[in-house]
């Protein structure tokens, strides 16, 4: 032909309009390869997240989404169930990963344990390549080994991951924000941001806020759902709210402090506006455990002052260079409060077969350490926001 080369077909698989952390993942990948389109001919299966509900995407980005989805329907047609494509790349849990392609990789958020489940390392070990957010993420998976049999010879084997693994990370966007209009009645409130299941506890946050603040004029914001961000989603989370917050007074009697409830679909400009309203002084979780953590990236990015307990991979942007004033080494030092925790067995309801090992481990804030760490940003805030403005400019 006209010697120009063949664009080479890649097919993501990914829930790419899902309000989640795989969503934002999926998009983020989209939008790099996106940049590449003189060399690659891109494909999307979208595939369904959970229960979560569809993110508020331009509706430029849209369209050119929705053309993609479209492109490879017409094409599996075409083809009679024969597609051939290059590359793959899969954002997903591992355990859906399969092979699609000549190159196949694996692109998950990863483990929030310690230990990653045997069928991940199945999985994992069919691609060529896996891609994860995080150190931690990248060290558990190199660091599980399973014993396993052979089942012909009865020898004992180690079973663990053989395909290379690569950490990269989500980009510090600064990006246009607006600041949403709304007035708190308490001018110094700090922010948490979660989706409320098991994993986030986020129920540790708002106890032992209530406990320490009983007495202050503080407040506490909380950015929540359960899984949609539907009325009946809202109200689902306002009355499970309303029962721990009236369960806890029972046991405090007259509290001052102010717990509020932030609910529905923000825009990615409003969701950065809200780490830099006035009132938001500070950012709170208890998690126990992530696989990114995209609020305290976004909390760190605003030069918000952040208390999290310094486990799992998002210590990997919450540490940042210092020179020691004594010996004048320059060290990566924790820029944010560290909330005291143990790591223990995950609790059962939050087991999940083949992905949350029942055997595996994750951090437990001490309520009495979240209740200091919180004290601490009131009480130092003009220290904490000069740690988080050098925070930001390192992010």
């Amino acid at each position: 032909g006209d010697g120009s080369k063949m664009k080479k077909k890649i097919v993501v698989k990914a829930p790419a309009l899902s309000a989640s952390g795989y969503g934002e993942q999926a998009r983020f990948a989209l939008r790099s390869l996106r940049e590449q389109e003189d060399n690659l001919e891109i494909f999307l299966i979208n595939i369904p997240w959970g229960a979560t509900g569809e993110a508020s995407l331009k509706q430029e980005e849209r369209q050119w989404v929705n053309s993609l989805i479209a492109k490879t329907q017409a094409y599996a047609q075409q083809a009679g169930g024969k597609l051939h494509f290059d590359i793959s790349l899969q954002i997903t849990i591992p355990n859906e990963f399969e092979k699609m392609a000549d190159v196949n990789i694996g692109y998950t958020a990863g483990i929030e344990t310690t230990k990653v489940a045997p069928q991940w390392i199945e999985k994992a070990n069919m691609m060529d390549k896996i891609i994860v957010p995080s150190n931690h993420s990248k060290s558990v998976f190199e660091q599980t080994v399973y014993r396993a049999r052979n089942q012909q010879t009865g020898e004992e084997l180690d079973f663990k991951l053989t395909s290379p693994v690569e950490v990269c990370a989500f980009p510090a966007i600064e990006g246009q924000f607006t600041v949403p209009e709304f007035k708190l009645e308490t001018d110094w409130n700090f922010l948490s941001v979660a989706q409320w299941g098991p994993r986030k506890n986020v129920e540790a946050t708002i106890v032992n806020f209530l406990k320490e603040f009983k007495d202050d004029d503080v407040g506490l914001l909380l950015k929540l759902n359960i899984a949609r961000n539907s009325t009946m989603d809202k109200e689902a989370t306002e009355a499970r709210l309303e029962r721990l917050i009236t369960s806890t007074k029972a046991q405090l009697g007259d509290v001052k402090c102010r717990v509020y409830l932030l609910h529905g679909s923000l825009t990615d400009e409003e969701m950065r506006g809200l780490y830099r309203h006035p009132q938001i002084k500070a950012f709170v979780t208890t998690t126990h455990g992530e696989g990114f953590g995209l609020p305290m990236f976004d909390a760190a990015i605003a030069g918000l002052p952040i208390a999290a307990p310094s486990w799992s991979s998002y210590v990997d942007f919450l540490y940042a260079p210092k020179k020691d004033k004594k010996t004048g080494k320059v060290k990566n030092r924790p820029h944010f409060v560290k909330i005291p925790f143990e790591l223990k067995q995950v609790q059962k309801e939050a087991v999940w077969d083949g992905v949350i090992q029942a055997d595996s481990s994750w951090c437990f804030v001490s309520d009495h350490g979240v209740r200091q760490s919180m004290r601490e940003l009131v009480k130092d805030h003009t220290a904490h926001v000069s740690a988080a403005k050098k925070l930001s400019e390192f992010v």
